[in-house]
């Protein structure tokens, strides 16, 4: 071949292979030095791993799949903040329901073993399958294969945050626990090692390393807390983040396409409106947030100011969640709002699986927004993220429902559905959680 018809061969190769990497959504985006921003995956997505269905498939029944176990999710909640105790559990030592709708690339060991790890607002720790694990999944970390992996010992301060510990009363042993939760039980290690999230290296990240599992409702791949406990990101990352991260969820339908999370305060939004962020002291890890009100439409829905009111004794108020699929108020707060929306849209209505409004979308020109109101904010949400509609086009169901009645506080969430294409801004130190409208895919 011709020397020049050889260069331009290479050249016109090399353009093509760069441009398919750059409009490649599942490879992350170049991380600036100065901050971290990773690719934020949908499970059911085409980046995801964990074998996706088919795009043309019913999303809406993929929905009502995860949406069933919100039931699960908000009980797990309400009884969290409910509870006596201020210990931090590691990985899910207090019950914590499997809810996985997105997960992050994240590596642990060196060299780093790529992981896809659940991403959990409301979780503190992380805990990753290890090799040898009997009835985990086929992806695991191998820590004899890491050069900086450790077990940790009964007498370090962190195991004594361990639910279900198995550790001698005198001497000194590995820091073993065992939990059940769900329709599962685990036994796992406390061990450290590094963990690496974009271009920045966390030395040292105490997590659970599991060595086995009983039942298949544990992520397959893991989970990395972003809680506001000793044991999370946050907390653990030191000072490398300054105690701030935000997020921003692509939709469910964006099978092509993935959202971000950015780690630290560089890179975030230069505007953003904000509501103070709420500390529950016996529950510090939940990002509380203080809902003042619900309009639809034009109508301010009359609400009992107890079915609002944050009590850090009780654990009661609204959380913001990543692991909850469609937003879950108190029984008499979704109905107040359901009924108005009923009567603004005019119906015939119907139900399907969660949803209990649901009506032909031709009555949708008429159907009022849903505005939540916050401290020295409102969020009027799009259609999109206050309504679903079936693949076929027949259906369009308002896309929020009744908390469970078997709770143990008044606990209101608001889900990742309700927060899709917005960026979610958690400012710890300053206490704060800003919200801003974004193209998240």
């Amino acid at each position: 071949m011709d020397l020049t018809i050889l260069s331009i061969f290479l050249f016109i190769s090399s353009l093509l292979l760069t441009t398919t990497k750059a409009l490649d959504p599942c490879v992350s985006p170049k991380s600036k030095p100065d901050h971290s921003d990773l690719s934020l995956i949908h499970i059911y997505g085409k980046c995801s791993p964990f074998n996706p269905p088919n795009p043309t498939s019913s999303w809406l029944n993929t929905v009502l799949n995860m949406a069933s176990k919100d039931q699960e999710r908000v009980t797990y909640l309400s009884s969290l903040v409910a509870q006596k105790s201020t210990s931090v559990p590691i990985g899910p030592g207090q019950q914590i329901v499997n809810v996985g709708n997105y997960v992050v690339r994240a590596k642990i060991g060196t060299p780093g073993q790529l992981m896809f790890m659940v991403l959990d607002t409301s979780s503190n720790a992380a805990w990753v399958p290890c090799s040898g694990c009997t009835g985990c999944s086929s992806t695991v970390f191998a820590p004899n294969t890491s050069s900086t992996f450790g077990s940790m010992d009964c007498s370090m301060p962190e195991c004594s945050q361990v639910s279900g510990l198995s550790c001698p009363t005198t001497g000194s042993a590995t820091c073993l626990f065992n939990r059940t939760y769900s329709d599962s039980s685990f036994a796992a290690t406390l061990s450290r090692d590094s963990l690496t999230l974009a271009s920045d290296v966390i030395p040292n990240y105490a997590f659970g390393c599991i060595n086995s599992v009983s039942g298949g409702s544990i992520p397959p791949q893991g989970l990395l807390g972003l809680g506001r406990g000793t044991m999370s990101l946050l907390s653990q990352s030191g000072s490398l983040y300054s105690g701030v991260f935000s997020y921003c969820l692509p939709s469910f339908k964006s099978y092509y396409f993935s959202g971000s999370l950015k780690l630290g305060p560089t890179g975030q939004p230069k505007t953003i409106r904000t509501t103070p962020l709420l500390r529950n002291p016996r529950r510090p890890s939940l990002y509380y947030v203080n809902l003042t009100g619900v309009n639809v439409g034009r109508v301010h829905i009359p609400i009992a100011p107890e079915l609002l009111a944050f009590d850090p004794n009780t654990g009661a108020g609204t959380i913001m969640d990543s692991g909850t699929v469609i937003t879950r108020f108190v029984t008499p707060i979704y109905n107040a709002m359901r009924d108005e929306f009923r009567n603004q849209v005019k119906g015939p209505f119907s139900s399907l699986g969660a949803f209990d409004t649901c009506f032909s979308p031709t009555n949708e020109d008429v159907a009022p927004a849903i505005t939540l109101r916050f401290s020295g904010m409102d969020l009027v949400l799009p259609a999109e993220n206050s309504l679903i509609h079936s693949s076929s086009g027949s259906l369009a169901c308002l896309a929020m429902a009744a908390a469970p009645n078997n709770v143990n506080s008044v606990l209101n969430v608001i889900a990742n559905l309700q927060q899709q294409n917005l960026r979610i801004l958690f400012d710890t130190v300053n206490s704060r959680v800003g919200i801003a409208r974004e193209l998240c895919n």
